[in-house]
């Protein structure tokens, strides 16, 4: 039987809820290196509840900390599909301060690895998520206009670098299959630990919702769908009915069923919560949405020979050898590139700029 705990917290007391988290699920992480995922999705405040807190990272970080681990890295892949953008969210989000010095951009260097052929017959997953010896997942109680609600499964997207997101929602069709594919993404490297920032949750249509709502909670399990029934009963929605609960629980990752989670704490639900539509077809077929997806997924990395040395930097930089040197001038494979701009990134001349291409 899973179990999943619910502990009251503020974003000033929020350390002793942490230490009761690992007092709870212990993880041996003396010696290993310890991957810390908040959920980054954009630059914005602290205020405005889109991302993880910093008070929780902080607190993590100093917990983990204590456990003398090898290596901290903290990181994520935000939904912005620039690099540059990825040490901005953290900046603004007060993330890299919290991070302590650990921070590491996670789009920087990726590997390919075999995936759901429905899908796509391989992505590209950040080379730290695969060499970390434990993960610990920071999502955010959230709603989200495509999933119902963001929370432990839904984190997991984050491993993903570049435009491939972009690419994934589109292939996936429908919310019905967007729900599979979080699954199938989940399960490249399950986490082994969840940590729900539930201080100040989201309602509404998110993941950026302005309607926010004080829970005053942190929830925590070593079960993502456990942990994810408990935010979706939480919320006022029946597990059951999302499919993404159901993969994962045909797949044997877990249980929704509320009478086979341990609760250590009080589970309530909470008054008139507004969630998006179950369905998610509004959000899927959303004309600007759909915009947005085409024109990143477009986007190629194109050298100005102006200002190339042809130094080879962004060759050698690059995590899927989409690019090559072609008379003294890189040239991107279209099919190969996943749009991670870690040339743009890595280019000392600033010589690599993003175009779309046809």
């Amino acid at each position: 039987m899973s179990k999943v705990l619910i502990e009251p917290a503020d974003y000033d007391n929020v350390a002793a809820a942490v230490h009761r988290v690992f007092e709870v699920f212990p993880v041996d992480l003396r010696g290993k290196t310890v991957l810390l995922k908040p959920n980054v999705l954009r630059a914005s405040r602290p205020a405005e509840g889109i991302v993880t807190h910093p008070a929780v990272l902080r607190a993590v970080v100093d917990r983990v900390e204590q456990e003398k681990p090898a290596r901290i890295v903290v990181g994520d892949n935000p939904g912005a599909f620039d690099y540059g953008a990825n040490e901005k969210a953290f900046r603004e989000t007060g993330l890299m301060d919290a991070a302590k010095g650990y921070y590491v951009n996670l789009g920087l260097e990726s590997k390919k690895i075999p995936f759901n052929p429905y899908f796509a017959e391989t992505v590209s997953v950040s080379r730290q998520v695969l060499d970390a010896d434990v993960v610990i997942s920071l999502p955010k109680f959230k709603t989200h206009g495509l999933t119902v609600i963001t929370g432990a499964v839904k984190n997991s997207y984050g491993i993903l670098p570049g435009a491939q997101k972009a690419r994934l929602h589109k292939a996936a069709g429908t919310p019905q299959r967007f729900h599979e594919l979080l699954v199938e993404v989940f399960r490249l490297r399950i986490p082994d630990l969840f940590i729900v920032d539930a201080v100040v949750g989201m309602e509404g249509n998110g993941p950026a919702s302005p309607d926010l709502r004080h829970i005053g909670l942190v929830l925590a399990g070593d079960n993502a769908v456990a942990v994810d029934a408990v935010i979706a009963h939480m919320m006022g929605c029946d597990p059951g009915l999302l499919r993404f609960l159901q993969r994962a629980q045909e797949l044997g990752l877990g249980s929704y069923d509320l009478d086979r989670i341990e609760i250590l704490g009080t589970l309530v639900r909470l008054e008139n919560f507004k969630l998006p539509p179950l369905s998610g077809e509004a959000n899927l077929r959303n004309e600007h949405i759909q915009q947005l997806f085409e024109r990143k997924m477009s986007l190629r990395p194109k050298a100005n020979p102006d200002l190339c040395t042809a130094c080879g930097t962004c060759v050698e930089h690059c995590p899927v050898s989409a690019l090559a040197m072609v008379e003294d001038l890189p040239q991107v494979d279209r099919d190969r590139c996943i749009t991670c701009f870690c040339c743009q990134e890595m280019c000392p001349e600033k010589a690599m700029a993003l175009v779309e291409s046809p």
